[in-house]
């Protein structure tokens, strides 16, 4: 780590497990803060703005999952990269986190070294996204990408979408008609380094969808997805 160590917030009411992943990701070189519940969580965000933020969904006052809700809905916040963490390993939990705009989500007991990987991956990503100055505009029609500010509008009026939905659209739009697999997609949105599902995609697919209320994303069965203007 340089001499500005990255920031990441940790909410947990499990006092055990909290000092455990700030004494292991301060050992890494993290500025690490912690909060017991969603609330004081959210509240904490805004005074020391990090960089990253690991949510245990079962907490009091907010869950995680409602924390991230929170946090998505401000524009400071918008695209800070979010890990859920929590003891349900169900489907339906991680595909909830997920479409709160989670961008990982780990099942405890986790390794602390696979958490430092998918830590290190996320910020990564992120200033790499952030320092991206080669794309540009894409515009059909009403909507306009701009992915510089991460922002899509249709027309005139702004779409809030979630980081990774909005690099998913992106990457389906880049190239009007072309049939991108799973798998690519999976790679170029999410990199080889994070283990996500197929229903992954099929989330966020369903989000943009929502959000632009478009019929611009067609799904081409058991292959992947276009973009149609």
């Amino acid at each position: 780590m340089d001499n500005n160590p990255l920031k990441i917030l940790i909410a947990d009411d499990e006092k055990d497990i909290l000092e455990i992943l700030e004494f292991k990701l301060k050992k890494e070189g993290f500025e690490v803060y912690t909060a017991n519940h969603g609330k004081e969580a959210f509240d904490m965000a805004k005074r020391v703005q990090p960089d990253l933020f690991l949510l245990d969904v079962m907490m009091p006052f907010k869950t995680g999952i409602e924390v991230c809700e929170m946090l998505r809905k401000d524009m400071q916040f918008k695209h800070t990269p979010i890990i859920l963490l929590t003891a349900l390993g169900d489907e339906g939990s991680h595909i909830k986190g997920l479409e709160a705009g989670a961008d990982d989500y780990l099942t405890k007991p986790v390794s602390t070294k696979i958490l430092v990987t998918r830590i290190q991956t996320l910020l990564r990503r992120t200033v790499n996204s952030s320092s991206n100055n080669n794309q540009k505009n894409l515009v059909f029609d009403s909507l306009t990408i701009d992915p510089t500010a991460f922002v899509v509008n249709i027309q005139s009026q702004e779409i809030a979408l979630a980081k990774k939905e909005f690099e998913l659209l992106y990457l389906l739009a880049s190239i009007p008609g072309r049939v991108f697999l799973r798998n690519e997609i999976l790679n170029q949105v999410w990199g080889n380094e994070v283990i996500v599902g197929d229903r992954t995609i099929d989330v966020h697919v369903r989000k943009i969808r929502q959000k632009l209320n478009l019929d611009c994303i067609t799904t081409v069965k058991g292959v992947g997805y276009k973009f149609v203007v």
